[in-house]
């Protein structure tokens, strides 16, 4: 050090007096919602009922070309459910049969063309070209039926 800067005053960091609380840190600005869909709040989240199901039969929906009738086992010692997919035009039935699955067990059941569906399997779709793919939601290893999602 010169002899010049050992007779200054230290330089003050901020022009404001010292505080004992640390500034108030910004409020933190929300992820934006994908494809138009509405943010929701962790009680929303929580609601779901996410299960892991095996699919122990498929069939062609009688009325409707694009649909699979499944009979998905969640578990619990309940019979089991009957879960209309669209997926059809992208997989045959035997790459459901015996399949693990993940299914939002809680689903309101919706009638589509004469039958009732009760969950949803999750998968993600997406364009690959020209083509539109599905593919599962999966898990790392085999689990039993109706262990939860979370």
């Amino acid at each position: 050090m010169t002899e010049n800067q050992q007779n200054q005053p230290a330089a003050n960091v901020s022009d404001q007096p010292a505080s004992s609380t640390p500034p108030a840190a910004p409020a933190p600005t929300p992820a934006p919602a994908l494809a138009g869909k509405p943010l929701i709040g962790y009680d929303d989240f929580a609601k779901l009922d996410l299960r892991v199901g095996k699919v122990l039969e498929v069939a062609n929906h009688p009325s409707a070309d694009k649909l699979f009738v499944l009979k998905v086992d969640l578990g619990g010692g309940e019979p089991p459910r009957q879960i209309l997919a669209g997926l059809r035009p992208f997989m045959p039935p035997e790459a459901l049969l015996g399949r693990q699955v993940v299914v939002v067990a809680n689903l309101e059941p919706r009638k589509m063309r004469g039958l009732e569906s009760h969950g949803m399997l999750l998968a993600a779709g997406f364009e690959d070209g020209t083509d539109r793919k599905v593919v599962f939601v999966t898990l790392e290893q085999d689990v039993p039926p109706g262990a939860a999602v979370s």
